[in-house]
């Protein structure tokens, strides 16, 4: 099965249009991606799973600022997290989100380079 029949089939699976539940919930989402900090984390994030220190560096952010926004990020269910050994390791919870942070991040750079907009 190629990509774009599985893309075109899981679209499909969404046929009708959101509730209200749908756009609250797509709401709080936008908004956690808001943050540039957590937008940063989670662009990082797309590349593979990361610990606390590489994530840090990532962002150029402090340390306990970058713990506080990865806990709002597993909390919202952004995130996953394992232990390898005493080091935590974060990762992506799923491509949907991958998708949306590749996406906004393209949009930034068409209207910062002046490109026309494209489906």
């Amino acid at each position: 099965m190629s990509a774009r029949m599985h893309l075109s089939t899981a679209h499909d699976a969404h046929p009708r249009t959101p509730g209200e539940e749908q756009f609250a919930l797509a709401a709080e989402l936008l908004a956690l991606l808001g943050d540039r900090t957590r937008l940063t984390l989670l662009h990082a994030l797309t590349a593979g799973e990361s610990d606390v220190t590489t994530l840090t560096e990532a962002c150029d952010a402090a340390r306990p600022a970058v713990s506080q926004h990865l806990a709002r990020l597993r909390l919202a269910g952004l995130v996953t997290t394992r232990k390898e050994g005493r080091r935590v390791i974060y990762a992506l919870s799923d491509g949907h989100l991958r998708r949306l942070v590749d996406e906004a991040l393209n949009v930034a750079d068409h209207r910062l380079n002046d490109r026309p907009p494209h489906d």
